[in-house]
C-alpha cells in the first residue's frame, strides 16, 4: 500500500495538512527554538542526577560484539558517536545480556565478570568523545540496559533459535518451533534469573554506570511475563505474580548495588502478532490470542491503558523515576513498534500509514504522562518524523505530553542531530533516516548492523553489496 512519503512533505504546512487527513492530534511547532532558552535544551532533574537537556540515545540491539560477548571496534564507533550526539541522556547505548542463554544473538554484549573493563571501557569512549565535543560530561546521564532475550535468544547461532519462554504463544510458538514444555522456564529458572540480574546490576555500578535499565519490552522475557495471564504458580496470574520477576530484582539491586538509579523500557501497549498476507500487506496472525497482548484492549488491536497505569504506579512505589515508553515487538508487529515506510526482509508492508503508529506512541505516552506526572517518561517512535522530528519534539516537552525524546535508529545515520537542532543548524538532509530498514535487514541476515544507505563508513563496507543482492533476490 502506498503512502504519502514524510520526505515528500517540503513544508510544515503540508506535514500538518497530511496529519489533518488521517485525522491524527500531534502537536508540531512551525519554528524551532535554537540555543539555551529552547525547549529542548532545559535540564531534567532527577532526585540524584541532572540531565542536560530533553534528547536521549535509545538502546538497541547490537550485532557487532565478539563471540565473547565483548565489544568490537564498530561497537566502539557508535558508542563514540553517541557521545558526539548532544543527547544528555544515554539510556543503555544498546541491549547487554545478563547471562549468554539470553543473547539475541552471537555477537551481543553479554556482562560478565571477564568482559566487565571492556564494558567499562564503552561508557568511557562515549564520555570521553561528548567532552572532546561539548567540554565537560557534568549532566550527561549514562546506563546499561539488561537483558534476557527469552523466546528471541539465539546465543549460539545466528540462525538457531534457542527460545526460552514463560508460557506458550499459539501465534509465536509456530514461527520459532516450539512443540512441546522443554523451552518453558520454571519458578526456579526464574529465581536464579533474578539473580543473574541482579549480579549484572552491581558490576555495571563497577563499570561506572549510573543506572541500569531492567528491560520489559518488544517481547522479550520481561515484556512476556507481563502477560503471563496462563501461567501458573509464582509468576503468572495475577498482576502481584507478574510483576514478581521485576520487584525482586529492584529489591536485590537495592540490596547489592546501593545508589544505582533504575530505569525501566516498557512496551506500553501490544497488538496481536501479525503476518504478510497474500499482498504482503501486514495481517493479524488468525492463531493469535489477544489477552496475551499486555496493554491491549482485549480485541488484539485496540488499546487498554489500565494495567500500563498501574505498573507506573508500582514503579513510583519501588522508587523507579526513569520510564523509556515503547510499543509492540520489533520480531511479530513492527508496524506498531517502529513505524517505517520499507520493511525489513522478513517483515511486511505496514497497513496503515506509518504516522498513524507514531501518533499511536506518543499520545500513549501522553496519556500516561499525565496520570503519573512525577515520573520522567522518554518517548520512542520519532525517527520516522524525519524533518519534521524536531517540530513534534519540541511541541510535545513543550506541552508536557513527554519529558524527552528518544532516538533510536536516527542517530545511525545522523547521529549529531540533538547538536545540531539545539545549536539551530539546519538539518542536513542527507544524513535524515528515511526508514530503510537495512539496519534491521542486516543482522536479521547475519550481517553486521549499520546504516548502509547513508552512513558512508557503512556504505564503504564490503557488507553493502552482500545486503543488495540479498535484498535483490528477496
Amino acid at each position: 500500500m502506498a503512502y504519502p512519503r514524510i520526505a515528500s512533505l517540503k513544508t510544515h504546512d503540508q506535514f500538518l495538512s497530511r496529519l489533518t487527513e488521517l485525522g491524527l492530534e500531534l502537536p508540531s511547532d512551525e519554528n524551532v527554538q535554537q540555543g539555551g532558552a529552547s525547549v529542548l535544551a532545559q535540564p531534567i532533574q532527577l532526585t540524584h542526577d541532572l540531565i542536560g537537556n530533553r534528547f536521549c540515545i535509545l538502546p538497541m540491539e547490537g550485532w557487532d560484539g565478539t563471540t565473547d560477548g565483548q565489544p568490537s571496534e564498530l561497537t566502539r564507533r557508535r558508542w563514540k558517536n553517541f557521545g558526539i550526539s548532544g543527547a544528555k541522556l544515554i539510556w543503555g547505548g544498546e541491549a547487554v545480556a545478563v547471562r549468554h542463554d539470553g543473547r539475541a544473538n552471537p555477537n551481543q554484549l553479554l556482562l560478565t565478570e571477564a568482559n566487565l573493563k571492556s564494558i567499562e571501557s564503552l561508557r568511557l569512549d562515549l564520555v570521553s568523545a561528548h567532552e572532546s565535543r561539548f567540554g565537560n560530561s557534568d549532566d550527561l546521564l549514562v546506563g546499561l540496559q539488561l537483558t534476557h532475550s527469552g523466546r528471541y535468544a539465539r546465543p549460539n547461532e545466528k540462525a538457531r533459535a534457542e527460545p526460552l519462554i514463560p508460557q506458550h504463544n499459539p501465534a509465536l510458538d509456530p514461527r520459532l518451533g516450539i512443540t512441546d514444555d522443554s523451552t518453558l522456564l520454571s519458578d526456579d529458572d526464574l529465581k536464579r534469573l533474578i539473580d543473574d540480574f541482579i549480579g549484572a546490576a552491581v558490576r555495571s555500578q563497577k563499570a561506572g554506570y549510573r543506572f541500569v535499565d531492567i528491560k520489559h519490552c518488544h517481547g522479550y522475557l520481561g515484556h512476556e511475563l507481563l502477560s503471563g495471564f496462563d501461567r501458573v504458580g509464582e509468576f503468572g496470574g495475577s498482576f502481584e505474580n507478574r510483576t514478581r520477576f521485576l520487584r525482586e530484582i529492584v529489591a536485590g539491586i537495592r540490596s547489592e548495588a546501593a545508589g544505582l538509579e533504575l530505569g525501566v523500557r516498557i512496551s506500553l501497549f501490544d497488538f496481536v502478532p501479525y503476518r504478510p498476507g497474500e499482498d504482503r500487506v501486514g495481517v493479524p496472525d488468525e492463531k493469535a490470542d489477544p489477552r496475551l497482548a499486555f496493554g491491549g484492549d482485549g480485541s488484539g488491536h485496540g488499546i487498554d491503558l489500565a494495567e500500563p497505569s498501574r505498573l507506573m504506579q508500582l514503579f513510583e512505589e519501588l522508587g523507579i523515576q526513569l520510564v523509556c515508553t515503547t510499543a509492540g515487538s520489533p520480531y511479530y508487529n513492527p508496524h506498531i513498534q517502529r513505524p517505517a515506510y520499507f520493511p525489513p526482509s522478513d517483515g511486511y508492508q505496514p497497513p496503515e500509514d506509518p504516522l498513524v503508529g507514531v501518533v499511536r506512541q506518543i499520545q500513549a505516552t501522553a496519556k500516561i504522562k499525565q496520570m503519573h506526572p512525577n515520573l520522567t517518561l522518554v518517548g520512542s517512535g520519532y525517527t520516522y518524523l524525519q524533518d519534521w522530528l524536531p517540530n513534534v519534539a519540541q511541541a510535545v516537552v513543550r506541552t508536557g505530553m513527554a519529558d524527552s525524546i528518544g532516538l533510536g535508529r536516527m542517530v545511525l545515520s545522523y547521529p549529531d542531530l540533538p547538536a545540531d537542532v539545539i545549536d539551530g543548524n539546519v538539518m542536513t538532509r542527507k544524513k535524515v533516516c528515511r526508514t530503510f530498514s537495512d539496519c534491521t535487514t542486516a543482522p536479521r541476515n547475519g550481517i553486521v548492523s549499520g546504516c548502509y544507505p547513508l552512513d558512508p563508513f557503512y556504505k564503504a563496507m564490503p557488507e553493502r553489496k552482500q545486503l543488495a543482492d540479498l535484498k535483490s533476490k528477496a
